[in-house]
């Protein structure tokens, strides 16, 4: 295997930090923002939380920094109309079940206002433009975001959070047959 000269290694601080992300990630995550220490994460990281302290200030920083999210919607104007709600219920069930830092959000969200600014500020800046590409009325697209907002992330907490067994059990493709035709209409549908 040939070395690229280009590459430069990675240093250790970007290790170090990538290491206190993961574990933010998970202990935000598993005991929401209130009860998630510095101390915790440094222990999950296995460093001291001077270090946390020195990436990342304090626990507000280090939340900001964990709870970065690129929902990396897919592109909507090149589908047809009638796909647009499967396309989408399909891509959250995907990203709910490969981010963990979705799921840390999700919970920080429903607990502690940092969170659900966060979570208002996903949907504002990366949903709402999406829904705006195709739905009839532009100036409803916050509303009609909104209105998928309520879907999927009900269906998260039911799911992941909660862990409601009938909600657990459901395939893939029975969640996206059950709620694409509901966020189809909050999409395209041109009044209730």
């Amino acid at each position: 295997m040939e070395d690229d000269a280009t590459t430069p290694p990675p240093r250790r601080s970007d290790a170090t930090r990538a290491a206190i992300l993961r574990a933010a990630r998970e202990r935000f995550a598993a005991d929401g923002y209130e009860r998630a220490t510095i101390r915790a994460v440094a222990r999950d990281a296995g460093i001291d939380p001077s270090m946390v302290m020195r990436y990342f200030g304090n626990k507000e920083g280090l939340f900001a920094a964990a709870s970065e999210i690129d929902l990396r919607l897919p592109e909507l104007t090149g589908v047809p109309p009638e796909e647009t709600g499967a396309r989408l219920v399909r891509h959250f069930l995907e990203r709910w079940e490969g981010d963990e830092t979705l799921n840390a959000m999700l919970r920080v969200g429903v607990t502690n206002p940092a969170g659900a600014d966060r979570l208002h500020s996903v949907f504002r800046d990366q949903v709402a433009p999406a829904v705006a590409s195709v739905c009839p009325d532009r100036e409803q697209a916050p509303m009609r975001a909104a209105l998928l907002a309520s879907q999927v992330l009900g269906m998260a907490v039911s799911r992941y959070v909660l862990k409601l067994p009938p909600v657990v059990a459901l395939t893939h493709e029975e969640i996206v047959n059950w709620l694409g035709p509901t966020v189809q209409r909050y999409l395209t549908a041109p009044e209730p």
